[in-house]
């Protein structure tokens, strides 16, 4: 019972101590929530102010370096294209259009003096005098398909057409020129090519078809020749 005793007085006597330290506790508990709410509003006002500092960075320094590289991008393209009338302002209607033309026109010089570009032609060529239209004389009468010593011709325009006739092989070579002819191909501007191998197909009026070599059906090539000056 003593022993008992002796406990109780002991517990009684720490009862205190520990309702002490609990109270003691408490405040160091506020105290740290306090503190990290500090922390938390001051993160959110470094935060703020770090976006607005972006924000007038992007506004003063990037948005206008990027629109003066993007007027320097625009000025190069059309200086290239020849264009650098497009870059001014324009006069008003009704204005002095001769001025502005000319400096319009001073403009594309510069721009192209400064690529190097071919100047503007301000004389065009002449177009070729087309030769004057002379007679010409009726094609033969085109044999039958079964009759012998005949040669079918396949003549390919610069159209892209292909037109087709038979001839005897005895025919003069002149005919093919009077057939190109016939077909709206002057002598003077076009000429005649064998397919393979390609040369030229020398036509002569003392010649046959077989003396010029064609002795079966054969494919020619219409073609432009090339002018000179």
């Amino acid at each position: 019972m003593a022993a008992r005793g002796v406990v109780g007085i002991f517990f009684l006597s720490a009862v205190p101590l520990v309702c002490l330290e609990l109270r003691r506790g408490i405040p160091d508990i506020e105290e740290e929530e306090k503190n990290e709410k500090r922390q938390k509003l001051v993160r959110k006002k470094q935060q703020e102010a770090q976006g607005e500092k972006a924000s007038r960075y992007i506004e003063n320094i990037l948005k206008p370096h990027r629109e003066m590289k993007l007027r320097k991008l625009e000025e190069r393209f059309y200086q290239m294209t020849g264009e650098a009338w497009k870059l001014s302002s324009g006069h008003k209607l009704g204005g002095d259009e001769g001025t502005s033309q000319s400096s319009f026109e001073t403009s594309n010089r510069e721009a192209a003096k400064s690529q190097n570009l071919p100047k503007p032609l301000t004389e065009f060529p002449s177009p070729a005098v087309q030769p004057t239209c002379k007679e010409i004389p009726d094609l033969p009468e085109e044999p039958s398909q079964t009759a012998e010593e005949v040669v079918t011709v396949a003549l390919r325009c610069p159209s892209g057409n292909v037109l087709r006739r038979r001839f005897l092989k005895s025919c003069s070579s002149q005919v093919l020129l009077d057939w190109m002819m016939r077909i709206g191909y002057h002598t003077s501007l076009y000429s005649l090519s064998t397919s393979f191998p390609r040369r030229p197909l020398a036509v002569e009026g003392g010649q046959s078809l077989e003396d010029v070599g064609i002795t079966v059906d054969t494919v020619l090539i219409l073609e432009e020749k090339e002018q000179t000056n």
